[in-house]
């Protein structure tokens, strides 16, 4: 018969009811020796991290193996040794600071007594912990150590700033942001970090360059201005290094350190060179008569085809020289000098044909459709000369940033 297979249908659904209904059990069962054997490692790795002396982490592994299990018996017998043994060993650590000559020692300090009250946050997480283990709240020592580092970075600085050169105001203005770091409002300490900058930066003034065609001059006003602001905004001229416009100088109030004077010289804009060379094709190909043979197929003729391509190439150089110099102020000392090259080449090539176009290849049938163009104006070959002399003048300005 074609009706339901009641013993098909009724074993199918009971498998699919003990899967359903064994599933949960399953996982249960899964999950329950998952879990203890998680809380036997956590224990185990706690043990082995304290007899390996490591009480830091030990004490954090037990913290943790309590707030799972407040009755860990191996937990709350070895936490309190780990705690003390962990603040034994900083303590000790600390009073080597205090008896040593090191000036920055409070910094140190103030790091062992973090570490410190990290554990005892860490103890005061656990109920269970808090019941074997009392910590030392170290919040007064850190508040107290973070203040005396702060002094002793800010004393270093004044002593710095109080020399009056660049390269201590230099190592004063890093004081005071360590400074600043310990504490945020420490004193004038912001004050002075700003001035000791003001009295460390070189601020290099670059002068305009002059050309001997005044129908260049806009042109190299585009390549000082996107110098000066290139110089500006990179991150790499060195952090005591400030560039500015000559045009800058008064309206500013800036001081200048020195100055960077360029000059372009020996420059050729638009030299053009007009090359021909004409070739002469042949190429046998095979032509379809209007006759049959006998049998009805057209007849064939093996007939040569010739013509000329002319191929014209026409290009237009650019090339030049600029000399730079970096003068220090007052002083002129001469703190750097080079002589950069710079070109550009434009070219455009195109052909023209005379003959029969079954002649030529696709190459040739491609360089036909190329057109007679001008090349850019003046103004622009000058612009594209001078992008090579401009990423050699900043990649130079910037070794120079060490020395200045």
């Amino acid at each position: 018969m074609g009706g339901l297979n009641l013993k098909y249908y009724f074993g199918t659904l009971n498998h699919t009811y003990q899967r359903t209904c064994m599933f949960p059990v399953l996982r249960k069962s899964l999950l329950l020796p998952a879990l203890a054997l998680l809380l036997l490692f956590a224990c185990k790795s706690g043990e082995k991290l304290y007899n390996k002396g490591r009480y830091d982490e030990a004490v954090n592994a037990f913290v943790k193996k309590l707030q799972q299990r407040p009755q860990d018996e191996t937990a709350l017998r070895l936490l309190r040794e780990a705690y003390n043994q962990s603040l034994a060993s900083h303590e000790a650590v600390v009073n080597r600071y205090l008896v040593s000559n090191d000036a920055l020692k409070w910094e140190g300090i103030k790091q062992e007594y973090r570490a410190m009250q990290a554990l005892y946050n860490a103890i005061h997480t656990s109920p269970a912990a808090l019941g074997v283990v009392t910590p030392k709240d170290y919040s007064a020592d850190i508040s107290g150590a973070r203040q005396n580092a702060a002094d002793v970075r800010y004393q270093r600085g004044v002593a710095l700033l109080q020399q009056n050169n660049k390269s201590a105001s230099r190592q004063a203005f890093d004081e005071f942001v360590a400074c600043l770091a310990q504490q945020r409002d420490y004193k004038d300490a912001a004050a002075l970090r700003d001035q000791a900058f003001a009295e460390g930066v070189t601020n290099v003034i670059v002068s305009r360059i002059e050309v001997r065609s005044p129908y260049y001059q806009f042109t190299v006003d585009q390549f000082r201005n996107s110098l000066v602001n290139d110089l500006k905004n990179a991150s790499d001229m060195g952090r005591f290094v400030r560039y500015y416009d000559e045009s800058e100088l008064t309206t500013n109030n800036i001081r200048p350190d020195a100055w960077l004077q360029m000059q372009f010289f020996d420059f050729v804009v638009g030299e053009t060179h007009t090359d021909r060379y004409a070739q002469d094709l042949s190429r046998d190909v095979v032509v379809q008569l209007n006759q049959q043979d006998s049998t009805g197929k057209y007849l064939e003729r093996h007939i040569t085809v010739r013509g000329t391509l002319t191929t014209i190439t026409r290009t237009v150089i650019t090339k030049g020289m600029m000399d730079y110099q970096l003068v220090a102020q007052g002083s002129n000392r001469m703190i750097s000098q080079d002589r950069l090259p710079g070109s550009f080449t434009w070219q455009n090539q195109f052909a023209i044909f005379k003959g029969d176009d079954r002649v030529l290849d696709d190459a040739q049938r491609k360089l036909l459709q190329n057109r007679d163009v001008p090349p850019p104006p003046p103004q622009d070959l000058f612009m594209a000369f001078t992008r090579p002399i401009y990423s050699q003048m900043a990649g130079n300005l910037q070794r120079l940033s060490g020395v200045l």
